[in-house]
């Protein structure tokens, strides 16, 4: 995967995080091709990259349950 610069992308913090300010996942919709993902209490630090298609993937899987404990 290309080295993509995340300094100035749009962030959205995921539907699914609470607003107390613990467990708070967002994601950029910038690029086509990859998805970042960072965690906001931490936003200068790093972000983890997937392949969208993986992304996709794992959202559909959250989604409908397949991944619960």
């Amino acid at each position: 995967m290309r080295s993509i610069d995340l300094s100035v992308t749009a962030w959205r913090r995921s539907s699914y995080s609470n607003s107390d300010g613990g467990q708070c996942v967002e994601v950029s919709d910038a690029f086509t091709d990859a998805v970042p993902v960072r965690d906001s209490k931490c936003p200068h630090g790093p972000a983890l990259t997937f392949a969208a298609d993986d992304w996709s993937s794992f959202v559909s899987a959250v989604k409908d349950g397949a991944l619960s404990a």
